[in-house]
């Protein structure tokens, strides 16, 4: 039996403004960094971790978060887990792990002054998510 679950929630404020990048062929991709933070006690001290998580949000709701989120603004994105893998100039194999958005939540108001999500406008199917740097 095989088990393919690959699916994140994640909480937290963009450590920088939304950065869009247009890929061709009418098709962009909007990134960004959520800082999450977690506070634990540990023997009666309050410590605290903050994991950096890289997100990339593609199409019409990528735009939305370029307009709307900046530096500093908390979110809460749905989405799955992905790995990049690339070979650097010294011939090292490197990867990285981040998140590809399925939805976000704006948790502020924006520059309208409304509160809400950011939705896909159009289905998304794989070759959505395939594109080289």
């Amino acid at each position: 039996m095989s088990i393919e679950i690959n699916s994140i929630v994640i909480g937290g404020n963009l450590t920088r403004d939304v950065v869009v990048k247009d890929i061709g062929s009418g098709r962009s991709v909007a990134t960004f960094t959520v800082a999450s933070n977690r506070t634990y006690i540990m023997n009666g001290e309050k410590k605290q971790e903050v994991a950096f998580i890289d997100v990339d949000v593609w199409g019409p709701m990528g735009q939305n978060c370029a307009k709307y989120l900046h530096k500093g603004s908390p979110v809460v994105v749905v989405g799955r887990i992905k790995q990049d893998t690339w070979q650097a100039q010294d011939g090292s194999k490197r990867s990285k792990l981040k998140v590809l958005a399925s939805n976000v939540q704006f948790l502020s108001a924006g520059s309208s002054g409304q509160q809400g999500s950011s939705t896909p406008e159009t289905d998304v199917d794989s070759t959505d998510f395939s594109w080289e740097e």
